[in-house]
């Protein structure tokens, strides 16, 4: 069948397919295996040992997903995506926009589609809105992604602090961090509640970032009470790995002995 399309449409149209498609739009974002998958660049035992410099930039992880979390290269502060959109937020606790050529030594992304919401109708603190999570997973032994949106009584954060090689271990970059404490303030939580079994891959248990509503502050998350909102879960069951082929991430020695504890101290836990 004919087309009364000119050429210069018809090519206006495949150009705009094909970059739905390398942005995770359409069918690849919405392909079943896509859908499972949190795809991450190198390990949280790596990021622990120092290493600091990935290969990877913000523009790739990007095609991977519209939601993660991760650091940037020199441990440069904290990454949270939200929506497409890859925020650098800083040690002073401001926040970016992070450039697509910002590269990064770790981040963990998925497209973020809910299978589970939850509605927060009174004041709940960390200790219980983590209990409402574990009752609403199906399994421990799964990843789920979580986006708690809603208004935020407290919220403390801590924000990792750019580095300089010789690069220290994690445990010694996180040691005096400034603590930002947010009052009274709507927001939005994201990140991971990882298996036990994946501690050293990924960050067993919680992990989750922190920005305002108005996207000017931000940082990891210690410690929270939420007044209202809602918690959204999307249930992850495959992990895709790219690990770095940077000359310190070869030549870096990842099996510490002591790596949960290690871990613990680094996150603030």
């Amino acid at each position: 069948m004919g087309s009364d399309e000119a050429p210069a449409d018809r090519l206006r149209k495949f150009v705009r397919t094909v970059l739905a498609h390398r942005n995770g739009g359409g069918g690849v974002r919405h392909d079943a295996g896509r859908a499972r998958e949190v795809y991450q660049s190198s390990t949280m035992g790596a990021l622990i040992e120092g290493v600091y410099d990935g290969d990877v930039s913000v523009g790739h992880l990007l095609e991977h997903g519209d939601f993660g979390l991760g650091t940037f290269n020199h441990l440069d502060g904290e990454m949270l995506v939200l929506d497409g959109v890859c925020y650098h937020l800083r040690a002073d606790g401001s926040v970016e926009t992070a450039g697509r050529g910002d590269l990064s030594p770790f981040a963990a992304m998925t497209w973020f589609t809910p299978e589970i919401t939850e509605e927060i109708t009174a004041p709940m603190t960390r200790a219980e809105v983590i209990a409402l999570v574990d009752d609403l997973a199906r399994s421990p032994n799964l990843i789920y992604a979580i986006r708690i949106t809603g208004r935020f009584g407290e919220i403390r954060t801590r924000t990792v602090r750019r580095q300089e090689p010789p690069y220290p271990p994690l445990t010694e970059a996180a040691e005096g961090q400034a603590e930002t404490d947010f009052t009274d303030l709507e927001g939005t939580l994201a990140g991971y509640r990882t298996p036990d079994y994946e501690q050293g891959i990924s960050v067993a248990g919680y992990h989750l970032h922190f920005i305002d509503a108005s996207h000017e502050h931000g940082g990891h998350c210690l410690d929270f009470r939420v007044e209202h909102g809602t918690v959204a879960l999307g249930e992850r069951s495959e992990l895709h790995l790219s690990l770095p082929t940077t000359q310190q991430f070869l030549s870096s020695d990842l099996t510490p002995g002591n790596l949960t504890d290690q871990i613990r101290r680094a996150e603030g836990g």
